[in-house]
């Protein structure tokens, strides 16, 4: 993210850096509700309504007033995430989720997905790598991992005007050339 929001002010796009769950006061405060404890800590419905609250507020607070002025916005996880972690991870039926989606929201969703694509125990071992606990999350166990994997690809084949995968396993200055390359050619900036 902060490879690709240098690359856009370089170009003169004026850009900022959010993150799901977080990304304003409110939604900061259910991410740390979200992201501590015990996995099973709440249940899958619980969660999701907690990842809509949040999300409500970030757009709300942050994502539409910084499009307004005119300035993009990168963000760490949207929607998506939800779709896949509590959908395809966790089971929840997928048009529910589009039920708190659209009520949450309405028609509001990004231009462009960029999907960062990796084998699950390539991706789990650099989970490990980084400083810090493992959240709850990065805790499941590795077939949970595997069907939100699914779920993400799932989403990008359901939706390729909107999503691109981009095979993250290479190294970091060979991502970053691909999502500038995505970019470029997506949305018509040359960077």
């Amino acid at each position: 993210m902060r490879l690709l929001v240098e690359a856009l002010e370089r170009a003169g796009i004026a850009a900022i850096a959010t993150r799901e769950p977080g990304g304003s006061p409110g939604a900061e405060a259910i991410r740390r509700l979200l992201l501590s404890g015990d996995n099973d800590q709440w249940d899958a419905i619980s969660e999701v309504l907690l990842f809509y609250a949040a999300r409500r507020d970030h757009v709300a607070r942050t994502i539409r007033p910084t499009l307004d002025r005119g300035t993009w916005v990168v963000c760490d996880r949207f929607n998506d995430s939800t779709v896949a972690y509590q959908g395809y991870g966790r089971g929840l039926p997928l048009d529910h989720l589009a039920m708190l989606q659209r009520l949450g929201l309405g028609d509001f969703g990004p231009d462009l997905t960029l999907i960062l694509d990796m084998p699950v125990p390539e991706g789990l071992a650099r989970a490990a790598k980084r400083a810090g606990d493992a959240d709850r999350f990065e805790r499941l166990d590795q077939s949970f991992h595997e069907r939100l994997r699914a779920g993400f690809l799932a989403i990008a084949a359901a939706e390729p005007e909107r999503c691109t995968v981009i095979d993250a396993a290479r190294s970091v200055d060979d991502v970053q050339k691909a999502i500038v390359a995505v970019i470029s050619d997506r949305l018509g900036v040359r960077l």
